[in-house]
């Protein structure tokens, strides 16, 4: 704990045990105020305003300690300055006493606590955020919650602290008036539980649902108003319609299925969307073929003088073809229509918020529904480089086209898609050139785990131009020509063909959104609640077209919510669990994660201890030849709570598994350990970074006991 807020802490501690070493509670209490009436009231007459000041001093300093004795001091405003004054006086001493409190804790406990509780406290932070003054109302509101605990609790979250004082002094002006009203008739009062009847405590309980029943209000006349210039049909030809096949689209028309709903599901190109067809599989069939390659010039490693191989780039690109093939009937019509899913080749258009309009080869036909799901995923950005549509460009979508191996290929983006693209034609023998404005690859991730990647991307060959800007492209002499900023001067890359791959964009336009007014993010993705919903309560949006994640597994677990929601939510709702978000780029090395990294946890101020285990040291990866990387845990402070773990190495995404489970269900570093793990495999080094974690963490002094101990018993 640093120095001022032991300070802090010694000077409230002092000041409370003074106030009951000294017993100063016995003037507090409603027999020594109805005693000295007489006499508080002939000095505030005497001296009116510097009663005011001691009296509002004096209060302050019960409330931001926490002492008791604040009801009293109610009504002893009521009883000395009459009910307006005593009211304003109060409410405003009340108020600043109650702030300071909450700042004392929020500078004591906050960092503690969040150290602690890092996970839960960020999910109570954004409901706070989210709803905070609501419930804060509904505290102040009933008395029956012990206000010093409200202060103190609430100093523990993220509220703002003038939203605190506000809220604060207005939830608590109905009790205010209440006990100042009381003080004016101190004389009659004979216990303080008599001030408050049962007739009174109702009445309170009933005022403090009144915030949360506004909210509902609010809520609802919010439907009604996005719903006003819509005519809603008395009945449905579906429950549910889904547009887009993607991983979100197909994942949400199984679960409406499989729960008896009528579903159907539309796609205007191929099933499976850009997964299937242009993303995640044939990536990854590509990456297996350039790693085969790969081993081929690593074979004396292996014991084998040489290796070579003969291939035709037409050749893998065709295989990866076939992997689609192969892998195309899970997300096939067939496979769903069987399932019990309506599916609809055809161009889909909302026209209503119950009503989609559908073009087909046939013609057109509207279809109604209770509710609609929008998947319909992102498209590769294209910058708006000048001269980029002059030189023939490919993107992640297109380049599975190409049936050439480009000689020189330039890579615009060093993120996930461009690295794992770069090194597999590196390896296919393109002479590859990157062009990445940051001033490392897979910013996203810590510092070492971009330079693991970019030195094996150096020694296989590839050229890395951090910190450029392209600028222009432009053919010279028959050349295309990438011109580019570095360090404020122009340089010129040659190449002959580039993929750019440094986003991707939401496709939010053509299919009704504009029209209906469905609201959108600051990134242009479709805006979601924390149920998936849209602006419209019965329209929902899941994955790339709606982030904030693009990921193929968290578009099919955002599906599970908005289906479920779409359906049942009348009767419960429930929010999207973002807590424990696992991630792999397939690069040589992979690199997978799952939590916090060093560098995000640093962002958010989240305290951290780190432990890492070097794959080089298993034996598994020694015997495989793949002897590099590296297990990263971030853990609590002196606990083995985990907070992040970053896997660099051969298998990452496999081996991240393992903590994306002990994550997500609380398992310590310590129950790893004490798992058996098959030797000899690569999983044992999740166990020997959880061995790691204890010998950094073992107790030294115990441990010189034992050896003390050892040594007595051998005499």
């Amino acid at each position: 704990m640093k120095a001022s807020r032991i300070v802090l802490l010694l000077v409230i501690a002092a000041l409370m045990a003074a106030f009951f070493i000294f017993d100063l509670g016995q003037y507090l209490t409603l027999e020594a105020l109805k005693s000295r009436q007489a006499a508080i009231e002939s000095y505030r007459s005497a001296h009116p305003g510097l009663s005011v000041v001691i009296y509002a001093l004096l209060y302050i300093a019960v409330t931001g300690l926490s002492l008791p004795g604040a009801t009293v001091l109610t009504l002893a405003g009521g009883a000395v300055f009459g009910l307006l004054w005593g009211t304003v006086i109060v409410s405003f001493a009340s108020s600043i006493g109650a702030t300071l409190a909450f700042l004392a804790a929020r500078f004591l406990f906050r960092d503690a606590v969040k150290s602690r509780f890092g996970t839960r406290l960020q999910a109570i932070d954004e409901g706070i955020s989210r709803d905070g003054p609501f419930y804060l109302f509904t505290l102040r509101l009933v008395p029956l919650f012990p206000f010093f605990m409200i202060n103190l609790a609430m100093g523990l979250t993220a509220l703002r602290a003038w939203t605190f004082y506000w809220v604060s002094q207005v939830g608590m002006l109905a009790g205010t008036l209440v006990y100042v009203n009381a003080g004016t008739q101190l004389a009659k009062i004979e216990s303080l539980s008599g001030i408050l009847s049962p007739t009174l405590l109702g009445s309170f309980a009933l005022l403090g649902l009144f915030p949360l029943l506004a909210k509902k209000i609010v809520e609802t006349v919010k439907a009604l108003k996005v719903y006003r210039q819509w005519h809603k049909p008395e009945r449905f030809d579906n429950n549910l319609i889904v547009i887009g096949a993607g991983s979100g689209g197909l994942v949400t028309a199984y679960i409406a299925a499989a729960v008896k709903a009528k579903v159907t599901l539309i796609e205007k190109h191929k099933m499976g969307g850009d997964c299937l067809n242009t993303g995640c599989v044939p990536s990854k069939a590509l990456i297996r073929s350039a790693k085969w390659l790969s081993h081929l010039k690593r074979s004396e490693e292996f014991g084998i003088k040489q290796a070579s191989a003969e291939f035709d780039f037409a050749d893998i690109m065709e295989r990866v073809q076939s992997v689609i093939k192969t892998v195309e009937p899970h997300d096939s019509i067939e496979r769903y229509t069987e399932l019990g899913v309506n599916v609809i080749e055809g161009e889909a258009k909302i026209m209503s918020p119950w009503e989609v309009r559908i073009k087909t080869a046939d013609g057109l036909q509207v279809l109604s529904t209770r509710s609609i799901v929008i998947a319909a995923g992102a498209r590769p950005f294209v910058p708006p480089i000048p001269g980029i549509d002059t030189i023939g460009y490919v993107t992640s979508d297109t380049i599975w086209h190409l049936r050439t191996l480009p000689q020189r290929l330039l890579i615009l983006g060093g993120g996930p898609i461009g690295s794992e693209l770069t090194q597999s034609f590196a390896r296919f023998g393109s002479q590859v050139t990157v062009v990445e404005m940051a001033p490392r690859l897979l910013m996203r991730e810590d510092p070492e785990v971009s330079e693991a990647v970019m030195a094996r991307f150096k020694r296989e060959g590839v050229d890395l131009r951090l910190e450029h800007t392209a600028r222009e492209f432009i053919v010279e002499n028959g050349e295309k020509i990438l011109i580019a900023e570095y360090q404020g001067k122009p340089v010129k890359i040659p190449f002959d063909q580039v993929l750019v791959a440094i986003g991707r964009a939401a496709n939010i336009n053509g299919y009704g959104v504009e029209e209906l007014g469905i609201t959108l993010s600051p990134r242009k993705t479709i805006a979601t609640n924390g149920f998936q919903a849209t602006n419209y309560p019965n329209i929902y949006a899941v994955g790339d077209v709606a982030g904030p994640y693009q990921f193929t597994h968290t578009a099919a677990h955002q599906a599970w919510y908005a289906a479920v929601n779409a359906l049942f939510g009348q009767f419960k709702k429930f929010r999207t669990d973002y807590s424990v978000i696992p991630w792999s780029t397939f690069t040589e090395p992979e690199v997978a994660r799952v939590g916090l990294n060093e560098q995000d946890a640093r962002e958010q101020g989240i305290p951290y201890e780190v432990v890492t285990y070097g794959i080089d040291d298993l034996d598994r990866a020694i015997a495989d030849g793949e002897a590099d990387g590296f297990v990263k845990i971030l853990t609590r402070p002196g606990k083995d709570k985990i907070l992040g773990v970053t896997i660099v190495g051969e298998h990452a995404g496999d081996l991240i598994a393992e903590f994306v489970l002990a994550m997500k269900h609380g398992i310590g570093l310590n129950k790893m350990l004490g798992t058996i793990h098959i030797y000899p495999t690569l999983a044992e080094a999740n166990k020997y970074a959880a061995g790691a974690w204890k010998r950094a963490h073992a107790p030294q002094g115990v441990l010189r006991l034992l050896e003390r101990l050892h040594a007595w018993r051998r005499g």
